[in-house]
């Protein structure tokens, strides 16, 4: 059994969609799919392609939600049938022991993600950490004083909105 988890970033620009979710099918096409389990917390943006891109690759999901209250307080509308849809397939679902989302419960799902992978992959840009924490600079960082491998995906003409 491989387990993949995810950190990236939420703020993917239309157009860079469809090259970071080229990239994950190529990239968890190498895993058998009776092997693979992938975690991530299903946010908007690269959670989300990862979490499609193992259900694709016909791989197991478990999803890891940072609080009780991250669907009602965190999902933006635009976002929350993906949401509901990739929570529903997923074969387990685990939630942090936080009533509200927040900083130490980002950073305690991150922690969870670490735990239980093999590797991270991370959709990032490189920028270093924004000094909020739970950031996906943070989590790279996080990965690697763990000594986790990461494996880093940002495609040519990869870009962040704003």
């Amino acid at each position: 059994m491989t387990t993949l988890a995810v950190t990236g970033h939420m703020d993917l620009t239309d157009a860079t969609v469809p090259l970071v979710r080229d990239v994950l099918d190529k990239l968890l096409a190498d895993y058998e799919p009776a092997e693979l389990v992938g975690v991530s917390c299903i946010a908007k943006g690269s959670d989300s392609l990862f979490a499609e891109a193992v259900l694709a690759a016909r791989g197991r999901l478990v999803v890891v939600l940072p609080s009780r209250d991250y669907r009602e307080a965190k999902v933006k509308p635009e976002h929350a049938a993906t949401f509901d849809r990739l929570r529903a397939a997923a074969s387990d679902v685990l939630v942090m022991p936080y009533a509200t989302a927040n900083r130490t419960a980002y950073e305690a799902a991150n922690a969870e993600l670490l735990r239980r992978a093999d590797r991270l992959v991370a959709v990032w840009d490189g920028q270093p950490p924004s000094g909020k924490g739970g950031g996906t600079a943070d989590t790279v960082q996080q990965a690697q004083a763990e000594g986790l491998s990461v494996t880093v995906i940002w495609p040519q003409g990869a870009a962040r909105k704003g």
